[in-house]
């Protein structure tokens, strides 16, 4: 059975940073190309960022360019997302998502798995 599992979500203040873990188990880790969403209060899904397979390629959410990192660690099975220099904004749910075949990384139907989700707050 697959799972994916959302950590490091927390209430923090505008210009604070957060990282958020996702591991991921069930799955052959480094054959999936690894995304993260978000979900603000009456908002549909957006795209935050997305990262290839073997790590050779990412892409950001303009909203989010220049201050989040994606990285991942195929010998913990584990994606992070590192956010600096977090707005109000940013507040949402996060979401981790793996694919093994991804053609529109903006695409949330491209992706096989999904996590349960990761409340981040953040306070003006």
């Amino acid at each position: 059975q697959v799972q994916l599992v959302e950590s490091g979500g927390g209430l923090v203040q505008a210009g604070d940073s957060l990282r958020l873990s996702c591991t991921a188990s069930g799955l052959t880790f480094s054959l999936y190309a690894m995304g993260w969403f978000r979900q603000a209060p009456g908002k549909e899904r957006e795209f935050v960022v997305h990262r290839t397979w073997n790590g050779g390629i990412t892409y950001y959410g303009d909203s989010v360019k220049g201050r989040f990192t994606i990285s991942r660690d195929s010998a913990k099975n584990t994606a992070y997302l590192q956010m600096n220099s977090l707005k109000p904004e940013d507040t949402a749910i996060y979401y981790c998502a793996a694919g093994n075949w991804i053609r529109d990384y903006r695409d949330m139907e491209a992706y096989n798995y999904w996590g349960q989700g990761t409340q981040v707050t953040v306070s003006s």
